[in-house]
């Protein structure tokens, strides 16, 4: 089967569909699609569109489909569109790693609820155990669903426990042995179970080197421990060596990146977890404070320059905004790249258009500018510079507008050139927003002020 890729004809035949209650066309499309493929249409249409096309599933898929979905936008989607009882029976499929990530993101009435309408009772106590976790240890990644023999069980009688234990299983990569007391002994690998007589027993064929991890472990240290000895799954025990869950690389993956995209937008200075696609309101509201605290750390500077005034000609007056032209527009600059970067790496089948891009990135600015406009315009009045305000403010307008421009163009060339817009938008956009935003001011300071 080929790669799905969502078009926006494709995205306009689905919801047409809906509106016309077509069941026939979007049940049969829905069983072509991988249940990622049907998290991607979903992430495209409103909540009540979404809801309606899981209802079409049956609900191992629908869980499967809810599971694919980002912690954030599955939160809002649940608590707009979903009874309590309808996230019961998804949450009753759920690994259940995959469920805690889930309930954690609700109300703490909203989750107990939920995990009182739960039919699977050993889920629910799954569930329960795994909460009391941090999400970035190993107790927070490890799901509870594993399969695990005793050491004087036999190749026979392992494998019946094996058809039992795997059908709460999705991936079975190997059998963990425990003896009487559930302390962790080793790995039987399914190939040894395989070739292996049937009266043999465990004890005699499993392996005891074994890496694992306690619960306190970080997760940054169980990627690395998983990357070094190139592990697909890592079980975890408590502090007497019970093995208590597994963790699995694809939920290791997710913690990776997750942190890497965090990382990223505080290296750039943006608050929260925003992505391109969020409203204006809300890319406003993430760079916003960073924006300011920039803004004051360079009239601090623009201070101690204040007190060689009366020494100084005009010129010199103007000169103590140099420095707020500068670090905003590199602030601004490297904000706007760093989510153009992320998209980036996060295509899909629908390319947003030019156009719409800058769109909502100038809208986006023309808040930003007239914050920091403000802020900046009343420290021209306190410091007894009326004259300056309209001068500072028009700048700073300006030169937020003009880079966030340099911010979406730069990494969308870059990218188009074949060079990794990640390395190497941040000094070309500082270097040319510092150039940019000192003759933007100079140049409105000019016409304003009528300067020969």
């Amino acid at each position: 089967m080929a790669a799905f890729e969502l078009t926006k004809d494709y995205l306009a035949a689905i919801e047409e569909a809906i509106e016309t209650r077509n069941v026939d066309f979007l049940t049969g499309e829905l069983e072509e699609h991988f249940p990622a493929d049907i998290a991607t249409i979903l992430y495209e249409v409103n909540g009540e569109q979404a809801h309606y096309l899981l209802q079409l599933l049956d609900t191992e898929k629908g869980a499967e489909v809810l599971s694919n979905i980002e912690k954030e936008d599955l939160k809002k989607f649940i608590k707009e569109q979903f009874t309590v009882e309808e996230i019961a029976t998804y949450v009753n499929l759920f690994d259940s790693d995959d469920a805690v990530d889930l309930l954690n993101q609700l109300s703490i009435e909203f989750r107990e609820k939920i995990i009182a309408s739960l039919e699977d009772r050993e889920q629910a106590r799954f569930i329960i155990d795994l909460m009391h976790y941090p999400e970035d240890v190993a107790g927070g990644l490890m799901q509870k669903e594993l399969v695990k023999v005793k050491l004087g069980q036999t190749v026979s009688e392992c494998i019946e426990e094996i058809r039992d234990q795997a059908e709460n299983v999705d991936k079975v990569y190997a059998v963990y042995v425990v003896d009487e007391q559930q302390i962790l002994k080793g790995i039987v690998s399914l190939k040894q179970l395989v070739l292996a007589r049937r009266n043999t027993r465990v004890e005699n064929i499993f392996e005891e080197d074994i890496v694992y991890v306690d619960t306190t472990k970080s997760g940054d240290e169980v990627a690395q421990i998983m990357q070094k000895y190139d592990l697909e799954a890592i079980p975890v025990v408590n502090a007497l060596g019970r093995l208590l869950g597994v963790i699995m690389i694809d939920d290791v993956v997710d913690f990776i990146t997750d942190k890497a995209e965090d990382d990223i937008q505080k290296m750039a200075g943006i608050t929260g977890e925003v992505e391109e696609d969020d409203s204006v309101w809300k890319l406003a509201k993430s760079r916003i404070p960073w924006l300011v605290i920039g803004v004051f750390g360079s009239l601090m500077a623009a201070s101690v320059i204040h007190q060689f005034e009366n020494i100084l000609a005009k010129i010199s007056a103007l000169a103590m905004f140099i420095p707020i032209m500068g670090s905003t527009g590199g602030n601004v600059g490297i904000q706007t790249s760093s989510l153009i970067v992320q998209s980036l790496s996060e295509k899909t089948g629908i390319e947003i258009g030019m156009r719409q891009r800058l769109s909502k990135v100038i809208q986006v600015a023309l808040i930003n500018g007239l914050v920091v406009g403000v802020v900046a315009g009343i420290y021209v009045y306190l410091i007894g510079e009326p004259m300056l305000f309209w001068v500072v403010f028009l700048s700073l307008i300006s030169v937020v507008i003009l880079a966030s421009f340099m911010g979406t163009i730069t990494p969308l060339i870059l990218d188009k050139f074949g060079v990794n817009p990640a390395i190497a938008s941040g000094p070309f956009i500082t270097t040319a927003n510092d150039l940019i935003g000192i003759g933007t001011y100079f140049l409105i300071a000019y016409n304003l002020l009528d300067l020969v």
